[in-house]
């Protein structure tokens, strides 16, 4: 054998090597993208699609890898499996349009309070500093309950719905305007309860508003749980009442059950203010989970989104959201 046919055959070799490892790093984003476009999530792919974000970013990586290779194929995949990710997730970056909405502005506050763990007077201080009219909770305790009134939430937001629960299944609504046509409903999953009320804010029409929280897919046995609490949310009105959903949804963007309640009539505040990528819980326990976006305010679409934003309260594994909408007018 020459020099030459055994070099040509080691150059044969290296380019299929080449080409394995870039079909190698282009499938999974290219399969990811079929799953999350298609809404494909099932058993342990529930909780894996709630990183979509991450990977529309590491995507990038096997296109790189391909054009860098001259690899036209792979390249061609890997570009279509980028964008189509990058797509989905990076509006979420960008304010949206919003409607002309020319009635009060509201300051609504959601948080998951961790089997009542969070620390009140944080949570008081964040109503007292940004003016809050609403605050939906879940986890919420009686000790808790107890605490927040101590400190004063009775004084700021004196009209309430609540139903504090030992452990996990509490929920509850605090706000400033007068409540009617309240009520505690319970979820199927795991039995966390919302609770609900409709909101007579002055100069705006009637607002329903319910504390959101169903079930976690902690595990593969519970994701039926989870589909089931998820669709049993209350849907939009887009003809009829105005309708505010607010709380841990245990779902992102990227799961296909929100994304349909949405679809009813809803939009997600923070998506439509640019601020869809703040991570909303995790790390948790001191896994080195990267945070992701599982609490929401999702607004009836005649509402108008002026800002979201997030902040830390201590003792919770969840950050609280804070959205400030605008109303149409009555």
């Amino acid at each position: 054998m020459t020099t030459g046919t055994r070099q040509g055959r080691i150059e044969r070799r290296g380019h299929r090597v080449a080409t394995a490892a870039c079909w190698l790093g282009v499938v999974p984003g290219a399969a990811w993208a079929a799953l999350r476009l298609a809404g494909l999530e099932r058993g342990p792919l529930v909780q894996a699609v709630a990183f979509t974000p991450y990977v529309a970013v590491g995507a990038l990586a096997p296109l790189v890898l391909a054009l860098a290779l001259r690899r036209r194929w792979p390249a061609v995949v890997a570009a279509v499996a980028a964008l189509a990710l990058i797509g989905v997730v990076a509006p979420r970056a960008f304010a949206a349009g919003q409607p002309g909405a020319d009635g009060p502005t509201l300051r609504l506050l959601t948080a998951n309070l961790l089997k009542g763990g969070a620390d009140p007077r944080t949570l008081v201080d964040l109503v007292r500093a940004h003016r809050v009219d609403v605050l939906t909770v879940q986890e919420f305790t009686p000790q808790i309950a107890a605490e927040l009134d101590r400190r004063g939430l009775a004084e700021l937001l004196p009209y309430r719905q609540l139903n504090p629960e030992v452990g996990t299944t509490g929920s509850g609504i605090y706000a400033r305007f007068p409540l009617a046509e309240v009520g505690v409903r319970r979820n199927q999953g795991f039995f966390f309860t919302q609770a609900y009320g409709t909101l007579a804010v002055p100069g705006a029409p009637p607002l329903r508003v319910e504390s959101a929280h169903p079930a976690a897919p902690y595990a593969v046995e519970v994701v039926p749980d989870w589909w089931t609490d998820l669709r049993a949310q209350p849907p939009a009105t887009p003809h009829g009442r105005l309708s505010v959903l607010a709380g841990d949804f245990n779902a992102t963007l990227d799961h296909a059950p929100l994304r349909a309640l949405i679809a009813t009539g809803y939009a997600d505040a923070a998506d439509q203010a640019g601020a869809g990528l703040a991570g909303t819980w995790g790390p948790y326990d001191g896994d080195p989970i990267p945070p992701v976006t599982i609490d929401h305010v999702l607004v009836d679409h005649r509402i108008a989104v002026r800002s979201v934003t997030v902040h830390d309260v201590p003792g919770s594994d969840h950050r609280a959201v804070l959205a400030e909408i605008r109303l149409p007018a009555a």
